[in-house]
C-alpha cells in the first residue's frame, strides 16, 4: 500500500494521522489538489552545474529535485522528495507480501558492537567515527547487521518465532575519499537495508531466494535495467553474495558477463582450473646472466638475444614475475606477501584484496622491500619466498601466493633473487611451493568463463543492490541463540539485503532523459501529468486551471503551471523537470476548442476536444503504465 498523500502531495501525518486524514477526504472535507507551481518550492537552471559529471546529476540539479550542499551530500526539494517517496513506495509494497516488516533504526550507534563483529577496525577510513562529551566512541553506521542482531536477539528466543524478516528506509554514512557521479556516490544517502533471520541455513535459502524475486520485482517496476552478478562478500561476511548491476557506462564498477548470460564482479571471479603439466623432461633450474634487466619487457629482449628458445622466441608469459604488496591488517599493523603471476599480466590489488581480506592490500613501498635484504628488485624469485623460506620453528618469513592461472609443473623464467641474474626452468611443484593458490591477476577480456560457455566480455555498471547469505557471523559474535525444536541452543542463521534507493532514483534519471531534460516513467514521477497555458487569454487559463482540477478529481497527480511566465519559459520547464504527460490549453482551444496532450518521452502528441482531455490523459497514462511494464521484463536479469 502507498503512503497517503495530501493533495498537495506531502506525507499525511503532519497535522491529521493518516486514519484520520482519509477519513475527511472520504467525508469531502478535504479534496485532491493539483500543485500549483507559483506555489511550488521550485527554481529551475538553464546552464549544467559546472562541477557534475554525469547527466543525472545535472538534470536532477538543474530541475530542482536536489541540491548540492557539499561533496557527496544532497539536500532533496520537494519535486526530489516526492520521487523518493514513490521509489520508496513500490519498495514497501513488494516487500510487505514477503512477510517483511519496516522499522526504524538510529543512524547513530555505540562502537562496542561493532568491536564485537571486528567490523570497527575492518570497515577501514570510510566509517564515520566520532566521539561524544563524554569521550565514548560512537560511528555514522555506513549499515546495520550489529543492531538488526541486537534487536532480534532481545525480542525473539525461540525457533517458533521464526523465520523473521526486519527491514528500514534508512539514511546511511560513508566517508567516500572521492564523491562522485551526484546520487550515485554520496557521503550520505538512502539504503533500504533488510535482514532475515532463520533457525537453520535451509531456512536461510529459501528467504534470500524470496528477497531476491522481490528485488527484481522492484527494479523491474522502477524502470531500471539490472543485471544479477555474482560477488564478493567484503567485509559483511557470508558465503554467497549477488550484486544489482544497472549496466551504465558511468559506473565505476566493471564486470565480466560469459555468453551464456552469467556475470561476475571481477573480485569474485573464478579462473577455470589449469591442467597440471607434465615436467619429468623439464631440464634441472639454470641460473643465467641477465644483465640490465628489471623490467618484463628488458627481460624478454635479453633471454632472447643472450639465451634464444629452439622451439619459439621468449615472450612475456614464460616469465613467472612476483611483486611484493604490503597488507594493512585491522590492528593496523602491517606486513608484506609476495604475489607470483604470469609476466604477460598484471595484479589486480581489489582481487587480491578480496583473497586476502580483511587486509587493505597495497604495493610495498621500496623502505618496505628493503627491510628484507634477501629481496633483491627487480630480481625476485619463489626461492626466497612463502614455504621455502621457512626458518627453524615452520614460520613463514614473507608468504607466497601463487596466481590461480599457474599451473602445477609449469616451468619458468623468473628471478634468481642476485642481481643481473634470472633462472630458467623452475618448476611450480618441483623446485617451488607457495603458501596458498588466489586469484590475483587482472581478468582480461576473452579470459575464458567459469561456466564453461566461452569468452568473456567486460561491462561497466552502478551497484544498485547486494543481497547476501551472511550465515552465522553475526549472530555468532553477538551470541544471539534460540531454543530449537528439541529444546537445545541453536545459532541463528542470517541474511542481508540492501537497495541504494537514492543511488537507484539517479540511475532512474540517467535512463529515462533525453537533450531537453527527464522524462520520467509514470509510477515514480512526481507528478504525473504538466498542465500549461499557452498565452495569457483568461479563457485558456480557465480552462488550464478546469482541466488540472477535473484530473485532480479522477485521482491523477498533477503540476499545474500557473505562473506569469511566457510560453517558452513554460515549454522548456515541462521538458526539463521530465513529468510523463504533458497536457497544452493554447490557440487551439480559443480557436476551436481543442487542447494537445503530449506523450512527455516520445514527443507524440494528439488534439482532443477540452471535454475530452480527462479521459485522453488517463488513457494514456493506462498505456504507459502497460509499456513500462512489458520493457520491464526478467529479461534483464540474465
Amino acid at each position: 500500500m502507498k503512503v497517503p498523500r495530501s493533495g498537495n502531495g506531502t506525507r499525511v501525518g503532519f497535522g491529521f494521522p493518516a486514519g484520520l486524514t482519509m477519513v475527511a477526504a472520504n467525508f469531502g472535507l478535504m479534496t485532491k489538489q493539483p500543485m500549483r507551481m507559483s506555489h511550488l518550492f521550485l527554481r529551475t537552471l538553464r546552464d549544467d552545474p559546472a562541477d557534475e559529471d554525469v547527466d543525472s546529476a545535472k538534470l536532477l540539479i538543474r530541475a530542482g529535485y536536489v541540491r548540492k550542499v557539499a561533496p557527496g551530500i544532497f539536500s532533496w526539494l520537494p519535486l526530489g522528495l516526492r520521487m523518493l517517496d514513490h521509489v520508496e513506495s513500490i519498495i514497501r509494497e513488494e516487500l510487505e507480501p514477503t512477510g517483511a516488516q519496516e522499522v526504524h533504526m538510529p543512524a547513530l550507534l555505540p562502537r562496542e558492537p561493532y568491536e564485537r563483529t571486528h567490523r570497527w577496525e575492518e570497515y577501514g577510513d570510510n566509517m564515520f567515527r566520532l566521539k561524544d562529551m563524554h569521550d565514548a566512541d560512537y560511528l555514522l553506521a555506513p549499515t546495520h547487521e550489529e543492531m538488526f542482531t541486537l534487536m532480534a536477539k532481545n525480542m525473539y528466543s525461540s525457533y517458533k518465532d521464526l523465520p523473521l524478516f526486519l527491514y528500514q528506509i534508512q539514511t546511511k554514512y560513508r566517508d567516500e575519499a572521492r564523491p562522485r557521479a551526484g546520487l550515485i556516490r554520496g557521503r550520505e544517502f538512502i539504503m533500504e537495508d533488510g535482514y532475515s533471520f532463520t533457525v537453520d541455513e535451509e531456512g536461510l535459502k529459501k528467504q534470500y531466494e524470496l528477497q531476491r524475486k522481490a528485488y527484481k520485482r522492484i527494479y523491474n517496476r522502477l524502470g531500471v535495467k539490472y543485471q544479477i552478478v555474482h560477488a564478493f562478500s567484503g567485509p559483511m561476511g557470508g558465503s554467497v553474495s549477488e550484486e544489482f548491476q544497472a549496466p551504465l557506462e558511468i559506473g565505476e564498477d566493471t564486470y565480466a558477463v560469459s555468453p551464456a548470460g552469467n556475470a561476475w564482479n571481477v573480485e569474485a571471479l573464478k579462473t577455470p582450473v589449469v591442467p597440471d603439466v607434465d615436467f619429468s623432461k623439464t631440464p634441472a633450474p639454470a641460473e643465467k646472466p641477465t644483465p640490465g634487466s628489471k623490467t618484463i619487457a628488458t627481460l624478454v629482449d635479453q633471454a632472447n638475444k643472450l639465451y634464444p628458445r629452439s622451439d619459439r622466441p621468449w615472450q612475456a608469459s614464460d616469465i613467472l614475475k612476483n611483486v611484493i604488496v604490503a597488507l594493512k591488517h585491522p590492528d593496523g599493523t602491517t606486513t608484506l606477501a609476495a604475489i607470483g603471476l604470469p609476466g604477460d599480466r598484471d595484479v589486480d590489488l581489489k582481487r587480491v584484496e578480496a583473497a586476502l581480506s580483511p587486509a587493505e592490500v597495497s604495493e610495498a613501498t621500496a623502505e618496505q622491500v628493503a627491510k628484507y635484504p634477501y629481496l633483491v628488485p627487480g630480481y625476485i624469485g619463489p626461492r626466497v619466498l612463502g614455504p621455502q623460506k621457512a626458518d627453524k620453528d615452520g614460520n613463514e618469513e614473507i608468504p607466497y601466493y601463487i596466481d590461480a592461472h599457474v599451473a602445477k609443473g609449469s616451468a619458468w623464467l623468473t628471478g634468481a633473487d642476485k642481481p643481473e641474474t634470472h633462472v630458467t626452468d623452475l618448476v611450480y611443484g618441483r623446485d617451488f611451493e607457495a603458501t596458498g593458490v588466489i586469484e590475483a591477476a587482472q581478468v582480461r577480456e576473452g579470459d575464458q568463463s567459469p561456466d564453461g560457455s566461452g569468452a568473456l566480455r567486460f561491462q561497466r555498471g552502478v551497484e544498485i543492490g547486494q543481497i547476501f547469505q551472511l550465515g552465522l557471523k553475526y549472530s555468532k559474535a553477538l551470541d544471539f541463540t534460540v531454543l530449537d525444536q528439541n529444546g537445545k541452543p541453536a545459532i541463528v542463521w542470517m541474511g542481508s539485503y540492501g537497495i541504494g534507493v537514492s543511488r537507484v532514483l539517479a540511475c532512474i534519471a540517467e535512463y529515462h532523459h533525453d537533450d531537453k531534460g527527464l522524462a520520467l516513467p509514470v509510477e515514480v514521477a512526481p507528478y504525473q501529468v504538466y498542465v500549461l497555458t499557452a498565452g495569457k487569454k483568461p479563457e485558456a487559463e480557465q480552462e488550464s486551471e478546469k482541466i488540472s482540477q477535473t484530473l485532480s478529481d479522477a485521482g491523477v497527480d498533477v503540476l499545474y503551471d500557473d505562473r506569469k511566465a511566457s510560453a517558452g519559459i513554460k515549454f522548456k520547464d515541462s521538458e526539463l523537470l521530465g513529468m510523463p504527460v504533458v497536457v497544452v490549453v493554447g490557440r487551439d482551444f480559443l480557436s476551436d476548442g481543442l487542447v494537445e496532450v503530449r506523450n512527455r518521452a516520445t514527443g507524440e502528441s494528439v488534439k482532443v476536444d477540452s471535454s475530452k482531455v480527462a479521459q485522453t490523459v488517463t488513457d494514456l497514462l493506462a498505456r504507459l503504465r502497460e509499456e513500462e511494464d512489458s520493457q520491464n521484463g526478467e529479461d534483464y536479469d540474465a
